[in-house]
């Protein structure tokens, strides 16, 4: 028998995969965007995503387990896939569009999303709210990193 946790690992991978859809030249442009002298820990974001996204598979994983099948349960498990394809699309779109703005857009845009999940959660499982608390951590600052680099670069705002 296929497990939940399965399944859903497996999507949050599937919808990771998203990312891909960067070409080179896209990259190329934000490798040109002058970065504030703070941001030494760059390098570091794809592992801090990674993270960031077990830990939100292990809190909709939780959710699941709490009241399997029930209708709540797949609206919020639609609410943790719609999170999830938001936070992949902040790169590729930003990227696409040449466009810190939409990356912002977007940015807080996951931001809210993530609160009002964490909130409606929050009833369920305080456990699987307290593994929502990275992305709600991280996603403010990368947010912010985006509103300095539309400072640092007002050509690509």
């Amino acid at each position: 028998m296929i497990k939940s946790w399965m399944v859903i690992g497996a999507v949050t991978f599937v919808v990771a995969l998203g990312s891909f859809f960067i070409t080179p030249r896209d990259v190329k442009w934000f490798a040109q965007l002058s970065r504030p002298r703070w941001l030494v820990f760059e390098p570091l974001i794809p592992l801090i995503w990674t993270v960031i996204f077990i830990c939100g598979a292990a809190s909709a994983n939780i959710v699941w387990q709490k009241n399997p099948g029930s209708i709540i349960t797949w609206l919020l498990m639609g609410l943790y896939l719609l999170l999830e394809i938001i936070t992949i699309a902040y790169i590729p779109l930003m990227l696409r569009f040449r466009s810190l703005k939409t990356g912002e857009i977007i940015g807080l845009v996951g931001l809210i999303l993530g609160i009002v999940l964490a909130i409606s959660v929050l009833p369920i499982s305080p456990l699987a709210t307290g593994l929502l608390i990275p992305y709600l951590v991280w996603s403010p600052i990368g947010t912010y990193t985006t509103d300095e680099l539309k400072d640092l670069n007002p050509q690509d705002a």
